[in-house]
């Protein structure tokens, strides 16, 4: 599987399982909340890294500049964030 799988893998276990809504929920308020989500994600059977994480974050961001008109610092394209685990946790905060 990768990043994105288990993140959505993830959310979806969070929809169905208020329990493991409430544990992804209280790993992002750890002093380390990637390394609590990875290792929460790895004890649930999917394995995930905090490196793979941030670089899927940074390789999505580098491919979205790449195929903005010019890859320009103002495309509107580029005002999102690149970091999956703040994307992830957004959407684990509205289920």
């Amino acid at each position: 599987m990768n990043v994105d799988e288990i993140l959505s893998a993830l959310l979806r276990l969070a929809r169905k399982d208020p329990k493991i809504r409430e544990q992804l929920l209280a790993a992002s308020k750890e002093a380390a909340p990637v390394s609590a989500l990875c290792r929460l994600s790895t004890e649930l059977g999917m394995p995930l890294y905090e490196m793979d994480l941030i670089s899927a974050g940074e390789d999505y961001y580098a491919n979205m500049r790449r195929s903005t008109n010019g890859g320009g610092e103002n495309s509107p394209l580029l005002s999102g964030e690149d970091d999956y685990y703040e994307l992830f946790l957004a959407q684990l905060r509205e289920i």
